[in-house]
């Protein structure tokens, strides 16, 4: 069985950090997204994984390198613009061949991983296998209908959902799916829809399984989405101390990489500081991760993710519920007046008291 991680897209959810930053690359707990994928598919035991990338395929081939990291052998597919899931597996055809494959949607976390579901596709074999999840907003998301324990249809976001089965970003086929995407028109959207392509296979009495996830699931889309990620992960780290502590209180399930230095402050985990970080006169609160190359001080923290090589400094009240992209510079103006200055890129969003 192969693996095809999709890659590509623009992330316009996330604007302004995916201006400048693959959407699939964001750190949650301190790791890219991709990487939960990508670990996902070696405890599976799948060893050759087609990752499809698209405008931001330097900065992905970058970080993911030739898989070796999980031993893994990686081929890059370019789709030249995302024109939908079931396009995604129409050009990677000649990478898949006639084998099974596990499509897995790269901006997606389960933590349960897919071994389960791969187990279950062994066993039984059909021509198509398909996770779903209960979810309190079915019209975002592909759409699953059920009856008698049989799938009977897919609706691609309906404005009116008839369940509130959703379709999780994770797949099983067999080279069937290849008839099915030639079979397909695009979509209102302009995009090849992988749920017309299911639907396809339905109308043909292939046959399609669906397995139900265990424990949690996110489709890291939004900014509120990645926060809640990065909350249930920050639960399950172990405290390890491997940076310098000095008259400081570290409380909890705390994580300090190396060559960082906490100096007067006050951690209180879950929380992940990376390499090469300095934290002075600062309060980090629960379910913060702060990434490598930051700096903390005089500043207050809580419930936020922070990106590689960010300064904060010397910031009035506490910061909560934000995400911080790279190399960004947030510090007090010294000045008494009111004024306020800001370089902002599309998309920002700023409360201000």
């Amino acid at each position: 069985m192969k693996g095809l991680i999709l890659s590509g897209g623009k992330g316009t959810r996330l604007r302004p950090i995916t201006h400048t930053s693959a959407k699939q690359l964001i750190p949650v707990a301190n790791k890219p997204i991709l990487f939960y994928s990508l670990e996902a598919m070696q405890e599976a035991g799948i060893k050759e994984v087609g990752i499809v990338v698209g405008d931001t395929w330097k900065e992905i081939k970058e970080s993911v390198g030739d898989g070796n990291k999980w031993n893994l052998n990686i081929t890059y597919i370019h789709q030249e613009a995302p024109l939908g899931l079931a396009h995604a597996v129409m050009i990677s055809q000649d990478f898949l061949g006639k084998e099974p494959f596990v499509m897995y949607l790269g901006d997606n976390i389960l933590k349960e991983g897919i071994k389960r579901f791969v187990n279950e596709f062994e066993r039984d074999l059909p021509d198509a296998q398909i996770f779903v999840a209960e979810v309190t907003n079915p019209q975002d998301f592909g759409v699953v209908v059920i009856k008698d324990n049989r799938i009977t249809k897919l609706i691609e976001k309906p404005k009116k959902p008839p369940s509130n089965l959703a379709l999780v970003g994770v797949y099983i086929f067999t080279s069937q799916i290849f008839e099915a995407v030639k079979n397909l028109k695009p979509s209102w959207r302009g995009e090849y829809e992988i749920t017309d392509a299911i639907n396809w296979l339905l109308n043909k009495k292939y046959k399609v399984n669906h397995l139900r996830v265990k424990g949690w699931w996110k489709d890291t889309g939004r900014p509120e989405d990645l926060l809640e990620a990065n909350r249930i992960l920050l639960e399950d780290i172990t405290r390890e101390i491997k940076g310098k502590v000095v008259n400081s209180s570290i409380k909890g399930r705390v994580i300090i990489e190396e060559n960082s230095t906490i100096e007067n402050s006050h951690i209180r985990g879950p929380v992940v500081i990376g390499k090469n970080c300095i934290i002075k006169e600062s309060y980090i609160g629960p379910f913060t991760s702060i990434n490598n190359k930051c700096e903390v001080i005089k500043t207050e923290l809580e419930d936020c993710i922070i990106m590689e090589g960010s300064r904060i400094l010397d910031i009035n009240g506490r910061i909560e519920e934000s995400i911080i992209g790279k190399e960004v510079l947030i510090k007090r103006n010294d000045s008494k007046r009111t004024v306020k200055k800001f370089v902002l890129g599309d998309h920002s969003i700023i409360n201000l008291d």
